[in-house]
């Protein structure tokens, strides 16, 4: 696995990607197809070589890249965090793969929960209700008993659409997926404190 600022970059910008998803389907019910898509693909992928052959290239994290120079405050007005929910929901992404990496048990069970959706994936298209139920319901049975739970937080009338509800399950299994992938590169939360302009830096070239 490369372990180099473009990898760490890149995994960062997806879960940057998964988590702004959930937040567009919690305020509003939409999301891009296209973004969930490649999302949803990173799940599958186990062992790859670089960061970006878990998404499927660069190109598909453009909107990750670019919530992460918003967030980190490398984009318009060069001013960080300024979606404070999406920072929490980032920062419980991290404390759960953290948690999950200790647990052997847990781990099995979400990795054969992959394995069933895997199997779906072949029958069905990646983002079929039975392939995002299959997700949610590993998420549901397995991350989402951990504490502190990440607490999505949005408008009723969407969050309360079972659909809905199984996509951000989803989204928050591929975000947990990209956290493992950012560790993996060499990844840590003193990194995100100490090297935030390198990382700004990388993110701005890789949109460029």
């Amino acid at each position: 696995m490369s372990y180099s600022l473009t990898d760490r970059t890149l995994a960062l910008a997806g879960i940057y990607q998964a988590t702004f998803l959930v937040q567009e389907i919690a305020n509003t019910g939409q999301a891009s197809e296209a973004d969930m898509s490649t999302c949803i693909h990173s799940i599958f992928q186990v062992d790859v070589d670089k960061a970006e052959d878990a998404f499927g290239g660069v190109e598909k994290l453009r909107t990750g890249l670019r919530v992460l120079l918003e967030q980190l405050g490398g984009g318009a007005g060069d001013t960080p965090g300024k979606n404070l929910y999406l920072t929490k929901y980032v920062a419980g992404v991290m404390v759960l793969e953290k948690r999950l990496k200790q647990d052997a048990t847990m781990l099995s069970r979400v990795a054969d929960g992959i394995d069933t959706a895997r199997a779906q994936v072949e029958h069905f298209s990646l983002l079929h209700d039975n392939v995002i139920a299959s997700l949610a319901e590993t998420y549901a049975q397995t991350l989402s008993t951990i504490k502190p739970r990440i607490l999505v937080q949005g408008e009723h009338l969407h969050l309360s659409n079972p659909n809905n509800a199984n996509r951000i399950r989803a989204l928050l299994l591929a975000a947990i997926r990209a956290a493992v992938l950012w560790r993996q590169c060499g990844g840590t939360r003193w990194q995100l404190l100490f090297q935030r302009r390198a990382i700004i830096s990388e993110a701005q070239r890789l949109l460029a």
